[in-house]
């Protein structure tokens, strides 16, 4: 391995281990507040983990069907629940009802889809994930992904609308930049995907550490959470 890929793998292993730290980071805020957005966060974040691994276990070789699979439905799933993160914002408890059995409902029939479609390791080009799936898998992951971006986008709009919290707002773009990732992936542009990631990344990272650690809920003074 020459030291440009070297570079890459080591890379990719940093960002996998700065996802896992930050999916923890959010799970562990759920655990002091019991804030639904802040379980999707990190359960979002734990799903981009897993995407990150896979790419990195690819890249340095290890290639199977499987693998394959599972990482399709990794790169719809990031944007769906991602998004369930961000419908608090719409203050509907009907429209979050209806769309979270959504996108379940459509992750499900993803997941489905995948395990029973053998993916060929041609998709695979000098360690990225770059060939296109076959056009169902294509046509279901939309399903999960276009909705998700279009209400991470109106979220994100309407956060900023509300509220001029600039950890909101990183949080929000980085967001955004991991849902049309996921999207452009979908829609045969792989290595958008890779950069989104290491952008939105980031974003998430620095508005995630940035927000205020959150206090009693009874307080008078409680500074509500920039995803609720």
């Amino acid at each position: 391995m020459d030291s440009e890929s070297v570079t890459i793998a080591t890379s990719l292993v940093l960002l996998c281990a700065l996802l896992f730290v930050l999916s923890l980071r959010a799970l562990w805020r759920y655990g002091d507040s019991r804030s639904r957005p802040q379980l999707m966060w990190g359960s979002g974040l734990a799903i981009a983990t897993a995407a990150m691994g896979v790419e990195t276990v690819v890249y340095l070789g290890v290639v199977s069907s499987p693998i394959l699979e599972a990482y399709v439905f990794f790169s719809a799933a990031i944007v769906g629940v991602l998004s369930l993160g961000a419908t608090k914002i719409l203050r509907s408890p009907r429209i979050e009802r209806a769309y979270t059995q959504y996108i379940v409902g459509t992750s499900a029939l993803v997941a489905l889809a995948c395990a029973v479609t053998p993916l060929p390791p041609s998709m695979v080009a000098n360690g990225i994930i770059s060939g296109n799936p076959p056009l169902m898998l294509i046509l279901l992951s939309s399903l999960v992904t276009v909705p998700a971006t279009i209400v991470l986008l109106t979220a994100t709009a309407l956060s900023l609308h509300r509220s001029r919290r600039w950890q909101t707002l990183l949080m929000a773009a980085g967001a955004v930049i991991l849902g049309a990732g996921g999207t452009l992936y979908i829609a045969s542009f792989p290595i958008a995907l890779y950069y989104a990631e290491f952008i939105g990344i980031l974003l998430l990272f620095a508005g995630l550490v940035s927000l205020p650690h959150p206090t009693t809920a009874g307080s008078p003074t409680a500074t509500p959470h920039a995803t609720d």
